[in-house]
């Protein structure tokens, strides 16, 4: 029987990682059937948890317990996307028994902390927050029904239960952290519980570290300080008091500004991201230094093991018969959702990951003429998926995910997917023989969906940047648009750029290396196989947060 009044982590501490780490993310896609993730942000958290599983790490998670999960992508009559939320309901987590309150707008509202045990999907132990209870009002249980809900008072609640709840929780269950872990600035609320709880600015940035996912000034929160002093956001402090204690001017209160004011160490997400973000911040004083560590997905979960036994037993016969296997399976997925049964013999893109305006999802189709050549090539016939979940209010991704739908209508060799979740984008990295990546250079902090394509067998072709920069040699483990002077290009001629130098490497690389040279191409999958798990495995980053952030 669990001890949650005094809790401390059930499986053996190994001995370098002893220090007690409390994991605060809004999101955590640990495994299919646990939905409270929307895209990157969860699939970094959960692979992380894994990691610190496996490596015996003194750390837990503290994460939302969301009723309606982000949101179930169905279909309208015509095939569109159709966002609709239904309730979730899991007989795998454990009610801890404890319940406490937090003030929002100025009213007590209950909050109850669910338990995912480590053993029922061998994660580090994680604790989810709940207000759907019968105590609270309407309004008070719909703060944990929609992840990143549309209404700005709702998202600032969530982030208030998240942050404040959460340091409240670990209070509850008496297990005192060494160190508060921020996984973006959701949570920076936090701060202000801490404030009261230690006494001083100093005394908490003892303890707080903050890791950074976003590549751009605008993209970090912000809200109006007096909205959030009017909804509790912080713990009791007026605004006078916040502005001097986080060095605020104005009436604008920058999420991540304050939790790099606060925190003693902050990193951002790959070589490149670190880079840009000491470059975005350095004309604020008092932030501390900004290092990086590089995401990474957890090998165990995400890998396909017989295409490795395959390959380490040097069976190439064995491994291409595997790889047409992969195909096959996810074809069946593909061909349940949209009629289209596709040829495991033929060469397949894959474009799948958050549908967002940066990353371009229908780049490849912009030139329709040369897309339509690509498409019906007799020589070099290729077959493209799409898949991923746009933000439900975001009408201009959505737009982009129905002109697809549409498009796809004329091609018996090109589907989009709907239910982009764990289970499909394993089953999609599976089928992929080119996983496409094309992001608009720089805007991409990491991005990992690229490292678990390499893991099954799927051979890497993007933009260089995020991660892709630490990993990719063109032509030998993947394949890359040749980068330009982007900053000196606008908007337009960087996207007409790309398009053209994407269709060259496709059309005089690519395809010829698939159909013409089998071996060579087998050698390139092998080489991104090889070269993933050497650096991209998140048990190298778990390490190197311990290591790097966590050591005092």
């Amino acid at each position: 029987m669990t001890d949650f009044k005094n809790y401390s982590v059930p499986y053996q501490i190994a001995p370098e990682y002893t220090q007690k780490v409390a994991y605060f993310s809004m999101e955590f896609a640990i495994h299919q059937p646990l939905k409270i993730y929307s895209g990157g942000l969860g699939f970094l958290s959960g692979s992380h948890l894994r990691s610190a599983y496996e490596l015996g790490q003194n750390l837990i998670g503290i994460g939302i317990l969301w009723k309606y999960g982000y949101y179930d992508q169905t279909r309208n009559q015509d095939q569109t996307l159709k966002p609709e939320w239904y309730e979730k309901t899991y007989s795998f987590l454990e009610d801890t028994g404890i319940k406490f309150r937090v003030t929002v707008h100025d009213v007590p509202v209950w909050v109850k902390a669910w338990y995912l045990a480590p053993e029922t999907f061998n994660s580090a132990p994680l604790f989810l927050l709940s207000t759907d209870l019968p105590e609270n009002d309407y309004l008070s249980q719909t703060i944990t029904h929609k992840l990143y809900d549309s209404d700005t008072a709702a998202k600032v609640a969530q982030c208030l239960l998240l942050g404040i709840g959460g340091a409240k929780l670990l209070e509850e269950l008496n297990f005192n952290p060494d160190v508060y872990h921020l996984n973006e600035a959701h949570g920076v609320s936090s701060v202000f519980h801490l404030m009261r709880k230690f006494g001083s600015k100093e005394e908490v940035q003892k303890r707080l570290v903050f890791t950074t996912h976003t590549p751009e000034e605008a993209g970090n929160e912000k809200h109006d300080i007096h909205l959030l002093n009017k909804m509790s956001f912080f713990n009791g402090y007026s605004p006078d008091e916040v502005r001097e204690m986080v060095g605020f001017t104005g009436d604008t209160f920058n999420h991540s500004l304050a939790a790099l004011r606060f925190a003693r160490k902050a990193n951002g997400v790959s070589k490149l991201h670190g880079e840009v973000s000491r470059e975005m911040w350095r004309n604020y004083p008092n932030i501390p230094e900004i290092t990086h560590i590089t995401n990474s997905q957890n090998f165990k979960y995400w890998s396909d093991k017989q295409l490795y036994r395959f390959m380490d037993q040097e069976d190439q016969e064995g491994f291409d018969d595997r790889k047409w296997y992969l195909k096959k399976r996810a074809f069946e997925i593909v061909a349940d959702q949209t009629g289209k049964l596709l040829d495991p013999k033929v060469l397949t893109i894959v474009w799948a990951r958050r549908f967002a305006s940066y990353k371009r999802a229908e780049l490849i189709t912009r030139d329709i003429r040369r897309f339509d050549a690509l498409m019906r090539n007799s020589k070099y016939p290729i077959q493209i998926i799409w898949a991923g979940k746009p933000y439900p209010l975001d009408y201009n991704a959505i737009s982009v995910f129905n002109q697809l739908v549409h498009l796809s209508k004329q091609y018996p060799n090109m589907a989009v997917c709907t239910g982009y979740e764990l289970t499909l984008s394993k089953r999609l990295k599976q089928a992929s023989d080119i996983w496409l990546n094309n992001p608009r250079v720089p805007r991409e902090a990491s991005g990992t969906s690229g490292m678990t394509a390499s893991m099954n067998g799927g051979v890497n072709f993007s933009t260089f940047d995020g991660w892709i920069c630490e990993f990719a040699e063109h032509g030998k483990n993947s394949f890359i648009v040749p980068p330009a002077n982007y900053e000196a290009m606008h908007v337009e001629d960087q996207d007409e750029y790309d398009l053209q130098k994407l269709y060259e490497v496709l059309e005089k690389e690519i395809l010829p290396t698939y159909y013409d040279e089998p071996d060579k191409w087998r050698e390139i999958v092998q080489n991104g196989m090889k070269d993933v798990i050497g650096f991209f495995e998140s048990n190298r980053m778990a390490k190197e947060y311990y290591e790097v952030l966590y050591k005092s």
